[in-house]
């Protein structure tokens, strides 16, 4: 098992704001950022994962022939380098002294007593009623922040074979992708996959990057390393593409939620409804279909979303096996006045860490009086009603159809499901999720 050496945490030099005094000086702009002013010619070390499409293994993607990866990815090196940065003080607070417990009950919600972190963590600088926003340089994103907060770039490799290179050059053309750690951490290991850093892309899921962030699920090979996403108006606090992960070493309530069966694709992908859970939403699952079949269909399904303005998160669990796409509406109802002064005082914000049952409290009392009814409330004023639901689940399959139809693999089944919730879309409440509408401005 392994044991954390518990330090004093400062903030690093690197986290102060410009105007800071005690930054250090260096070339470029004297903070050693990630921004083009201080990257040229510098080294980070390199991951160079092997890519391949069998996504059936019960052990995870990679098999590596029988051959030793250099280096184990979760434990050496993302957990150990993370465990490095904690000890030379580069977080917010010490989230390993935070208090955690399972709740009693039938899901056995997790709480987690984090006092510090809403006083601590960066606010949130751009609209919320729109999904898709520009990009903003001159806001917060990740090329301000310091190099060693990197913990290493996560690239394919050339050759097709896993590598590991200790210092390599920052390709500045090619744009690469890093992990990074999240200063302001809600559990041990807390990382940020920051696709195309140098890029700089609004916080928006595509292909490419969705299918990277699976890739890294799979390298990983632990169902208690999750990675997770969050859409802007769904929490997303910095609007510069990334993907959040750490490790917990316990079931999280919504993977032990039932679900209902809605469909199949030809190339083996499943959908289904979560069931019995207070959060809607759809459960996506590899079955013998290829890494990428699974991650077209997701990625789809949220850029879906995106393009018709409906906040969502998204949890990928069981290695890069079943991923859970999750609209939600919390902030509208807030806007609404629809959301109790009881739970507004609670202070929690349901991102896709509380939605799948891991509850962020920020008050002792609230952990104090920790229960499943308590947890039960708060996610039930995230999710979309029943009607509305099955209206996004339409665009959604829509969508998805239209995608497949282009690739000449379409399933008459999923035919048949869009065909079936096509009327859904007429309801009351449809102009919210067809077009590209804007959602309830927040004041």
């Amino acid at each position: 098992m392994l044991r954390i050496k518990r330090v004093p945490t400062v903030v690093s030099n690197y986290q102060k704001e410009e105007g800071d005094e005690g930054a250090p000086r260096l070339d470029g702009c004297g903070r050693n950022c990630l921004n083009k002013c201080c990257v040229t010619g510098a080294k980070l070390p390199l991951y160079a994962f092997k890519k391949v499409n069998d996504i059936s293994s019960g052990k995870g993607l990679f098999t590596y022939d029988n051959k030793e990866p250099p280096v184990a990815f979760l434990d050496s090196l993302l957990l150990g380098e993370w465990e490095d940065r904690m000890q030379r003080g580069l977080f917010r607070y010490d989230v390993t002294a935070c208090e955690t417990k399972v709740i009693p009950g039938v899901y056995g919600f997790i709480a987690q007593l984090n006092e510090g972190r809403h006083l601590k963590k960066r606010p949130t600088e751009f609209q919320v009623d729109k999904v898709l926003q520009p990009f903003d340089g001159n806001k917060f994103n990740f090329t301000k922040v310091g190099q060693e907060e990197v913990l290493f770039q996560f690239e394919a490799s050339e050759d097709n074979e896993v590598q590991f290179f200790p210092n390599a050059p920052i390709d500045i053309e090619n744009s690469p992708s890093v992990v990074a750690i999240n200063v302001s951490p809600i559990e041990y290991g807390h990382v940020l996959l920051i696709p195309r850093v140098l890029e700089r892309l609004p916080q928006r899921i595509d292909r490419e990057s969705f299918l990277l962030a699976l890739h890294m699920a799979a390298e990983a090979g632990s169902p208690y390393f999750r990675l997770g996403y969050n859409s802007l108006g769904a929490f997303a606090t910095i609007n510069h593409l990334h993907f959040q992960a750490y490790y917990l070493a316990v079931p999280f309530p919504i993977e032990k939620a039932p679900t209902g069966k809605t469909t199949t694709f030809n190339d083996g992908v499943k959908i289904s409804e979560i069931l019995d859970y207070p959060v809607r939403g759809l459960v996506f699952e590899s079955g013998l279909s290829a890494i990428e079949d699974l991650s077209n269909a997701v990625s789809d399904s949220c850029i879906c979303l995106q393009d018709n303005n409906i906040p969502y998160n998204v949890l990928i669990s069981d290695s890069g096996r079943r991923i859970f796409l999750l609209p939600q509406c919390y902030a509208e109802k807030q806007a609404l006045g629809e959301v109790s002064a009881e739970l507004l005082d609670t202070q929690v914000n349901p991102a896709v860490w509380e939605i799948s049952g891991h509850m962020v409290l920020k008050r002792k009392e609230d952990y104090e009086e920790a229960s499943e009814e308590n947890a039960w409330r708060l996610l039930a004023e995230v999710s979309l009603s029943e009607e509305r639901f099955q209206e996004v689940i339409a665009i959604i399959f829509e969508a998805i159809s239209c995608s497949l139809d282009e690739d000449g693999s379409t399933s008459k089944s999923l035919d048949e499901a869009v065909e079936e919730a096509a009327p859904l879309n007429k309801g009351p409440r449809s102009g919210m999720v067809t077009g590209k509408q804007e959602c309830i401005v927040l004041h």
